[in-house]
């Protein structure tokens, strides 16, 4: 599977939704599931009221439906008869990966500093798979890592901006085309469709790049 760069990319923004236009958020998670095989999960959505953002009791909710909550995110799956049934279920559910294992991590920023991390890496020559977007956030998936991996990664720095959020083991991210209580979530770089899983990078391809975007932020210390 290669990654989709530049224009590219953004021609195939459009994967997984139907030609009415609507996100088809079933065939989504079967793909994700069952031919790329990241264990997925319906997240909690959005809140019917609009009070929060987030259908989740915590009215202060950091990621508003964006995140499991029943069922658990233990209960990720990679199974078609049980995504099927989530789906069929709650269909405008948004899609969560639980990242780690079987699955690519991934690496998060605000998203201005997301664009100038991804023109530097692109200057550079670096190959870039799969990159999720929200209004606020972009995420560049990775391989799966350690946490003692990316301890060392982050000790030979001399400043981790805290704007900084890396998905790992035991993570989550929502992907395209879910809908959450801060926008839709979308491909900044989208995969070719296929049978098999998109290529990522190691994560250390990415994180000097990052952390220089975000450094002429003046942001402080990293969130895990």
């Amino acid at each position: 599977m290669r990654e989709i760069l530049g224009r590219l990319g953004r021609r195939r923004r459009h994967l997984f939704r139907r030609k009415g236009g609507g996100p088809e958020l079933l065939g989504a998670a079967v793909t994700f599931a069952t031919e790329w095989q990241w264990p997925v999960l319906p997240g909690v959505a959005s809140d019917p009221q609009g009070r929060s953002g987030c259908g989740c009791p915590d009215p202060e909710c950091a990621v508003p439906g964006a995140h499991p909550f029943d069922p658990g995110l233990l209960a990720a799956t990679t199974d078609e008869r049980m995504v099927r049934w989530w789906w069929t279920n709650r269909p405008t559910a948004p899609i969560v990966l639980a990242t780690g294992g079987t699955a690519p991590c991934a690496v998060s920023l605000p998203a201005p500093a997301a664009a100038r991390a991804l023109a530097a890496l692109d200057r550079s020559g670096t190959r870039l798979g799969p990159v999720v977007a929200s209004p606020a956030r972009w995420a560049v998936l990775v391989r799966p890592y350690t946490m003692e991996q990316l301890g060392e990664l982050l000790y030979a720095k001399d400043f981790v901006p805290g704007s900084l959020r890396f998905h790992g083991e035991g993570g989550y991210l929502a992907l395209p085309p879910s809908g959450t209580g801060q926008g839709g979530i979308r491909w900044e770089r989208a995969p070719l469709p296929g049978s098999a899983s998109p290529w990522v990078p190691d994560v250390e391809a990415v994180v000097d790049a990052v952390v220089d975007a975000l450094t002429r932020t003046g942001v402080s210390a990293p969130e895990f």
